[in-house]
């Protein structure tokens, strides 16, 4: 981008400085989820991940004659929950059509989608990006299969097709064009996914290309209409997402500002140079032709079938980050990260259930994630069970160990196992509560050190030398708040 006259740093919030003044982004994203079903969209091939090529691939993902597609009751409902969870309108009556385009690995020469009339409408997502709370629209939600796979690399004088996703279901999500930055578009990613896996109706693994973004961008002056849009297909990376945009935001800037004028375009990414590249044109762009699929009756669906699936709902992100801030007392922050994963929420809230709010959201957030995190596991492959951590809650909350003692033994937990409470009681790790003990211990540092007893006094910040002092000296057992309350009337600080 070094050939780009374009500032690096925004004028405004959300506008992007170029030569000729402020410029808009504005973003939109067509999000390919895989719905979470053991079988296709309208076949009983398995979905599983990792096969070898073309060993889950039944006659009607193959396109043999006479093959008939049969709806898949479950992913039906799987995008239903989906809208459900998304606010978004359910309609009770909905299309199969015929997507026309030729590419090897799509044996039937055309996709089953959905096109005029999808299964799921409007709804929207709740974001909040620098402090600020945006509603990005949901425009719809549909139902269609995926392709299959072409490999390039197996033979240096052919290619390969592995058609174990043909067939496969995919909920494209839809938004409206209200994105304004690359950090509003990768909250509205990260937000989508929590909901998708809280419903369990994708597990929006990027890595394996369960969750894949469309993103189109176009720029223009603040308050113009909108400008023309490049499509950046399949994005798997929420990092890669504000890469890709904030590159093609300047592209266009720059394009505009030297005179040009933007194409309309499909783009791709390259996520080794940074860079969007052209992948096709406007003018080659295909014409699909849709049209009803022949071989599939409209989808019907009753009032009380969709009640039925509302009723099973879990309680969402946003409804739980609220909950948890009431009744634990939380911070919207500490809200926020506990609530990013319902795996890790469900194990925070097994922890504070009955405890002290605050102390276990420190513990689960600053020790269980930063120790996590540091090795490379994740919350189902703890070493400590939310038991053992609302043991260690408890043992901290009735002062029978200090904050010291509680991170050798969440250590000791972490590596070895075990019940918190006999732990401390079998090694010996109860903290000192009786002040004549540690008043005795006290009145044994004073009479040690007195040039820092002067000192101390002159400068009360040197009291805590002195604790550090009893705290080595106890072993780190003396409760912290006996030693300095009988150290300030020791010292007369």
């Amino acid at each position: 981008m070094s050939s780009q006259k374009v500032a690096e740093k925004p004028k405004a919030k959300n506008l992007i400085a170029g030569a000729t003044g402020d410029w808009e982004v504005v973003i939109g994203m067509e999000v390919h989820a895989q719905v979470a079903s053991k079988s296709k969209l309208f076949s009983g091939a398995s979905t599983g991940f990792g096969a070898d090529p073309n060993s889950h691939v039944s006659l009607v993902d193959a396109a043999m004659p006479g093959m008939l597609p049969v709806i898949n009751r479950e992913c039906v409902a799987q995008a239903i929950r989906t809208g459900l969870g998304l606010k978004a309108q359910i309609n009770l009556r909905s299309v199969f059509d015929r997507k026309n385009y030729f590419y090897p690995d799509l044996p039937q020469g055309y996709q089953i989608s959905q096109f005029k009339q999808p299964i799921v409408g409007e709804g929207e997502i709740e974001i909040e990006v620098d402090g600020e709370t945006l509603k990005i629209g949901v425009e719809r939600l549909h139902l269609e299969q995926d392709a299959g796979k072409s490999l390039h690399d197996q033979h240096p004088d052919y290619s390969y097709v592995d058609l174990n996703r043909s067939g496969v279901a995919l909920m494209e999500i839809v938004s409206r064009p209200d994105l304004r930055s690359s950090k509003q578009a990768q909250a509205y990613i990260t937000k989508l996914r929590t909901i998708l896996r809280y419903l369990g109706t994708s597990d929006g693994d990027m890595e394996k290309g369960n969750l894949r973004a469309d993103v189109n961008v176009s720029v223009r002056k603040p308050g113009d209409e909108l400008g023309t849009r490049c499509e950046i297909k399949n994005v798997n990376s929420i990092r890669f997402i504000g890469q890709a945009i904030e590159y093609e935001a300047r592209r266009q800037i720059h394009i505009i500002e030297d005179g040009g004028k933007i194409d309309q375009e499909t783009r791709l990414f390259d996520s080794g140079k940074g860079e969007t590249r052209s992948m096709r044109s406007k003018e080659e762009a295909h014409d699909y032709r849709y049209f009803p699929d022949p071989d599939l009756l409209p989808l019907e669906l009753t009032q009380g079938f969709v009640d039925d699936l509302k009723s099973g709902l879990p309680e969402l992100p946003d409804e739980k980050r609220a909950r948890f801030m009431k009744s634990f007392g939380l911070s919207g922050y500490d809200a926020d990260v506990l609530v990013a994963e319902r795996s890790s929420a469900d194990y925070f809230e097994t922890v504070a259930e009955g405890r002290d709010g605050k102390l276990a959201a420190n513990w689960v957030i600053n020790e269980l994630f930063g120790r996590l995190n540091k090795e490379g596991k994740s919350i189902e492959d703890s070493p400590v069970s939310a038991a053992q951590l609302g043991g260690i809650v408890d043992l901290i909350g009735s002062n029978a160990i200090s904050g010291k003692i509680a991170k050798d033994l969440f250590e000791i937990v972490w590596t070895e196992g075990g019940d918190p409470a006999e732990i401390v009681e079998k090694r010996g790790m109860k903290q000192v509560t009786d002040t004549g003990a540690i008043e005795k211990a006290v009145d044994a540092i004073i009479a040690a050190n007195p040039d820092k007893v002067a000192q101390a006094k002159a400068k009360p910040s040197m009291l805590g030398w002195f604790v550090g002092q009893v705290m080595k000296s106890t072993g780190g057992k003396a409760n912290p708040a006996a030693v300095n309350e009988i150290l300030k009337g020791k010292l007369g600080i």
